[in-house]
């Protein structure tokens, strides 16, 4: 079968929608497109299978309506399958009913965590053919892409479709596919040189990898990949580490973000770590990655950064104990404090993540979340921040408890007002909007004197200027964005 794969036209006055391998969905005045790695294997495992398959990512390649219409006149593809997100989905639908006018022939495909929150939805408000569930939308379009060409009988678990009037739902979606049983990307097929444009890496080549899927902890009550990874899974540290070797024989990468949800601790962490020091790859790459606080202690740590260990993302949510028990962080304010102290004191970037304009916080509980940003920073703690709007995504245990509490400030079907312009939902005792301009307020901590001043310090060589020069590129982005 011909297959085109990626990205639809995603216009809008905003800015440049950030959709691959976003969490949290937003509008970019600076964009930085993240290579969305499920979206490659799956790719690449159909044209391992066989398959005629095109990559296409308009978001990323700049690529207008008029242009994408024109691609699809022209390849002619009989499928055309794409990752949506919930602030976009209304313009995702009014592409399909548009494509199934000009091209009646094309099955398409749509995938991604709102639709796998409520697929008959799309169904309904679409002229979509098939709604994939869960996140191993990889192996559940490498098996609809069998089921149709007719090489397997039975249509995958997980798939949304309507048969005259009816919606039928082939059953749910299971998470027991072995992840080692995927080939390695194709890089060259999935275009990466468009996602090369990530602010705070400096390192050129650098590769999104996926160790697991997705989370280990997995119970943070905001987040909407829970929905597609309800199950966690990890790729064997041997598999991992081939994947590694690849992309330095074949590329020359210098630098990994490991985009699991969290990386995955314990036994595993330390055999990756052993491996990437046995194959020497330590000095050839840096490693960087999601993880979380309250979890290591300093020899972790230590390791991580003889192993090649760059950067360490963490969320720190809210400086408030009772916000984080709020969302099932699981950890204590304590923890960040020294989570931060241990990583800087092993030589490791902290990046930190946090949000404003949750329901039961004042505008002083978010102020207080601003202060310990600004000390962790200013103590030479943490590096790197940023911030963003809470978005109760549909589907997740937030967005069911805000609607059950009535928290929205509009109708939660208006979904493009997911988008992190402004609060979705109602703040204790404060105004919603002045507790959300403190997003805007936390990214001027980059504009202190004293800040300024340790960055030019620290920069030892010409990576470190660029990533510099790239950083205060996206400071003065963030800062546009959340005005």
């Amino acid at each position: 079968m011909k297959i085109l794969i990626g990205y639809p036209p995603t216009k809008s006055k905003k800015g440049i929608a950030l959709l691959s391998q976003n969490r949290q969905f937003q509008w970019f005045s600076n964009p930085s497109y993240i290579y969305p790695v499920v979206l490659g294997t799956a790719a690449t495992l159909l044209k391992k299978k066989g398959n005629d398959v095109k990559w296409i990512d308009c978001v990323a390649e700049k690529k207008s309506l008029e242009d994408f219409i024109r691609i699809i006149g022209k390849e002619e593809p009989d499928i055309f399958a794409f990752e949506t997100k919930t602030p976009v989905i209304k313009k995702h639908w009014e592409i399909i009913n548009l494509l199934k006018t000009k091209f009646p022939y094309i099955k398409i495909v749509i995938m991604g965590d709102h639709v796998t929150s409520f697929p008959k939805e799309s169904i309904k408000n679409s002229k979509v053919d098939f709604v994939i569930c869960g996140g191993d939308f990889d192996f559940l379009l490498n098996g609809l892409v069998e089921f149709l060409d007719k090489k397997i009988k039975k249509m995958p678990e997980g798939i949304y479709h309507k048969k005259g009037k009816k919606v039928i739902n082939s059953g749910k979606f299971q998470l027991k596919h072995n992840l080692d049983d995927l080939p390695i990307i194709d890089r060259e097929l999935t275009k990466w040189t468009l996602y090369q444009t990530e602010y705070n890496i400096s390192r050129k080549p650098y590769f999104y990898i996926m160790s697991g899927r997705d989370c280990w902890w997995g119970k943070c009550k905001f987040c909407a990949w829970p929905i597609l990874f309800p199950k966690f899974r990890v790729r064997s540290v041997e598999n991992v580490l081939d994947e590694i070797g690849e992309l330095i024989k074949k590329y020359g990468v210098r630098e990994i973000f490991d985009d699991s949800g969290t990386l995955m601790v314990g036994k595993w962490l330390k055999e990756l770590c052993e491996g990437l020091i046995k194959r020497g790859y330590n000095k050839k790459i840096k490693y960087s990655c999601n993880m979380r606080f309250g979890t290591l202690k300093q020899k972790d740590y230590d390791l991580m950064k003889k192993a090649g260990f760059r950067l360490l993302k963490f969320g720190l949510e809210s400086a408030n104990q009772t916000t984080l028990d709020r969302l099932n962080k699981g950890v204590k304010v304590k923890d960040i404090v020294e989570g931060c102290k241990m990583a800087r004191k092993a030589g490791l970037t902290v990046h930190l993540t946090m949000i404003v304009g949750y329901p039961w916080e004042t505008k002083e509980d978010a102020l207080r979340t601003f202060a310990l940003a600004k000390k962790l920073m200013q103590s030479g703690r943490a590096d790197l921040l940023q911030s963003t709007i809470l978005i109760p995504y549909p589907g997740t245990p937030l967005w069911k408890e805000a609607k059950k509490n009535k928290n929205f400030l509009f109708n939660p079907l208006d979904y493009e007002k997911y988008d992190m312009r402004g609060p979705v939902l109602k703040t204790k005792n404060s105004n919603a909007y002045e507790v959300a301009s403190i997003c805007g307020q936390i990214y001027t901590i980059f504009l202190t004197p004293w800040y300024v001043f340790s960055r030019i310090k620290a920069i030892k060589n010409l990576d470190d200027f660029i990533l510099n020069l790239r950083g205060v590129k996206a400071v003065w982005g963030h800062l546009k964005d959340f005005n």
